[in-house]
This record gives C-alpha cells, structure tokens and sequence, in this order.
C-alpha cells in the first residue's frame, strides 16, 4: 500500500534515511577543527566510542526496519563475495601488529557496507526516493554555504592550520577537507541532475549551480576536471555496449600505470612535467613508493586491514630515514590499499566486487525497463568513484560522503539490474521506469 496512505511509516523511513544519509555526508561533528590534535591519527582509527555506538544502533535500525519489507532479499547482495572480502581481511588482519584493532575496524566497515545497502530499500519509490534526496542535498549544501559565510576560519582552509597550509583559501565547508568536499559535491551535481529531470528542472539546476560553486571554489582540480569527463564516459558507455569494459577496465588500467609509474620511472616523470603535469601529484609518489616496496615485502596476506600506514612499525622502518611518507594517512590510492591491506587475493575480491560485477549490472540494466534516469545516476556516482580512487583512498571509508555514497551506486546498480520497479501510483505494479525505485524481483 503506497506510504501516504501511513503517515507514520513515511515519517519513520523518511527521518531514518536522512539520518543515515548526514551521518555520513555532515557527520557527529561539522566543522572539524583544523588544528586538532588527531588530525595525525592512523586512518580510520580516528572514530571515538561515541561515534561507535551511533553506527552499531544506526545500523540496527536499519536492519530491523529492512527485515520487516518484502525487499530485504536485496540487502548485502552479492553475500556469498562480500563474505569472502570480509573472511580474507580478517584472515590478512591475523598478521596485523595489532590483529584486535584491525577486527574492530572491520566490523565497522560491514556495517557502513550494511547502512550503504539498506538505505536504498528504504524509499517506497522514486519519487519518495527523489524527495529524501532533495531534502538531504538542500540541509548539506545549505550547511556548507553557511559555514563560508559565518564559520570561515573553520569552512576555509586557512594559513594556520596544522596541516596543508599550502590550501589557505580552498572551500571545505562542514567537511575536513576540500578533496572530500570536492567529491561530495560532484555526487551533489549527479544528484540534482537526476532531480531536474523527475522533479524539478529549477530545484535540480540550482543544485547543481550551488555545488559547480563549491566545487569550483574548493580549489579541487582533480574533482572538477573529472566531472564533465565523467558525463562524457557514462554518455558513451550507455550508447555503446562494446565499449563498457574499455572505458573502465582499460581506463583503471591506463591511469594507474601512468600514475605509478611516475614514482618509479624518471622519463614517466620528465614526460609528465612536460605537459605541466605535477609529476609528484602533489608528493603522492613518495607515499606509492612506500606502498610498492611494501607490497613486494608481503604480496599474499598484506599487512591486515587499516594496519600498515601511521604505525609504529612503519615509523621505526627505514623509510622513515629518507621519506616523510611515513605520516601519510593512506596510500592515496584506493587500489594500492587494497594491496596493502590483504594482498593480492583482497586486491581481487574488492576488484571484482567495485569493478567487474557493476560492469554486468550496469549492462543488465540498461537493456531492461527499469528507469533510465536512476541507472544513470548510479553509473555516474560509480564510474566517478572509481576514477577518484586512484587519486585518494575511498573505499572502506569509515566515515564521510565517497565511499557512503560509492555504495549507494554499486548496490543501486545491482538494484536496477535484478529488481523491478514498484509503482508509486495505487493499482499498479510493474517495471516501468516511470513509476518508481527498484524494489521488488524480477
């Protein structure tokens, strides 16, 4: 029965959706900061007690209220990979320094997994789906503008900061840092072009006005060159069914081997100075230095989940003699983690899981009724996610909007291509993409 006939239900999925949706995207505590003292801490080891026990309850209602909907066969799907992903990295985290650390970590990265799945069985339909969105991306923007406008010293990065003062003038708004204001307001330009084209042409386009602002202003020449190359890419892939695996197998491939090869290769480097490229990519080939050797060092087994990077052990190395690298949070590349963090076979599990099995979703999709338009804006969150991963460390993120938001377009395409559409119109059902988000199976 459509949920405006149950208030109630309606208020109580629509606060839960949105509460799960600014934990990630504003967060227990906004405006970090910038001279806070574990702002150095080892990535992912930053989340207190309290943040803990937000996510574990967070995460409990959630499955409590997805387990109760005719849906939850789709929640955690494909289980059987994701299994595997999580027996492997706490296999790899047995050889971790601290194997009850790395535990506890990915107990916490399984329910962010689980918050990214459930959240989308969670709208009746697309257009509960597009008002939930709306809502959220109008408080998320809104909250970024206003920290510019009355919190500057703490939604600008300034000259003071302990960190990166090389920044000063970069927008970060309500965020920590700019890269990952940046993405999130790449995703918000996904999103309201979605919304201009099944809700409002006048709310969708300032969205995305607002957000090219932001992101223009963030100062984020990574994020802002990859977006229009991303509009380009999923242009092509939806027209062009042969060439799916090229754009983004062969385009993964091609810019990674460029990009570390720039911290191997002198004539990789010379070649990208020439073309007024960065060859460093701002230092980050000092820390793929660090990441390689250490892959070749522990090829199988890694060195256990979110264990390697800001370690004691990794401080008393060698490395700590010629590179400051050593303080890096992560290795700035979210396939090189995956190496380091459970080795080959974690690398592939995770491969297969972010790259391969989208691709067949996607393609599933796309030649089914299901709604264009969301499989769109999943393509698109995906296929950004996956090309900012090789600049950052997104995936298993314990916290912020990229990988929250990554999963939302892996599990959404998976929805799109082994679900149908149930009607947001009373008596009626079926795949029609007008109707509503995918729920129900096909």
């Amino acid at each position: 029965m459509p949920a405006r006939r149950h208030p109630g239900v309606w208020i109580l999925t629509a606060a839960l959706f949105l509460g799960v949706f600014f934990y990630f995207w504003i967060g227990l505590a906004p405006f970090p900061d910038p001279n806070a003292a574990n702002l150095t801490t080892p990535y992912g080891s930053n989340s207190n007690r309290f943040n803990q026990i937000v996510v574990v309850l967070m995460s409990g209602l959630l499955l409590f209220v997805v387990l109760g909907k005719s849906n939850r066969r789709f929640l955690l799907c494909p289980r059987n990979l994701l299994l595997a992903i999580v027996v492997w990295y706490a296999f790899a985290s047995l050889f971790a320094g601290d194997p009850g650390t790395a535990f506890r970590r990915i107990v916490f990265a399984v329910l962010v997994c689980g918050c990214g799945s459930a959240i989308l069985l969670l709208p009746k339909s697309r257009e509960h789906f597009t008002t939930l969105v709306c809502i959220a991306l109008t408080v998320v923007i809104g909250m970024a503008y206003y920290g510019i406008a009355a919190l500057p010293h703490l939604a600008i990065h300034q000259a003071t900061d302990a960190l990166e003062q090389q920044l000063a003038g970069d927008w970060r708004g309500h965020m920590g840092h700019k890269n990952v204001a940046a993405a999130a307001m790449v995703f918000s330009i996904f999103f309201g072009l979605y919304i201009s084209r099944t809700r409002s042409a006048l709310l969708g386009g300032m969205i995305v006005l607002l957000a090219t602002v932001f992101l223009w202003k963030s100062g984020s020449k990574t994020s802002f060159a990859m977006l229009p190359l991303i509009l380009i890419l999923v242009w092509v892939f939806e027209m062009f069914r042969i060439l799916r695996p090229v754009i983004v197998v062969g385009g993964l491939v091609v810019v990674n081997t460029l990009l570390i090869s720039a911290s191997l290769s002198e004539s990789v480097q010379q070649l990208l100075a020439a073309a007024g490229v960065d060859p460093t990519f701002t230092d980050r080939t000092a820390i793929w230095s660090i990441a390689l050797n250490a892959i070749a060092q522990s090829p199988i087994t890694g060195y256990g989940y979110q264990s390697f990077w800001q370690t004691e052990a990794l401080f008393r190395s060698g490395y700590s003699l010629y590179s400051w690298a050593v303080t890096a949070a992560n290795a700035h590349n979210g396939y090189l983690e995956q190496f380091v963090n459970a080795g080959i076979p974690g690398f592939l599990l995770v491969v297969t899981w972010l790259v391969f099995l989208p691709i067949k979703y996607a393609n599933k999709a796309l030649a089914g009724d299901n709604d264009p338009l969301l499989t769109r804006l999943f393509l698109r969150i995906w296929m950004f996610s996956l090309f900012f991963a090789c600049l950052e460390s997104p995936f298993f993120g314990n916290s912020g909007p990229v990988w929250f938001t990554m999963l939302i377009g892996v599990f959404g395409l998976r929805l799109q291509a082994y679900a149908c559409l149930i009607c947001a119109v009373p008596g009626k059902r079926g795949a029609r993409a007008q109707d509503g988000l995918a729920t129900n199976t096909r």
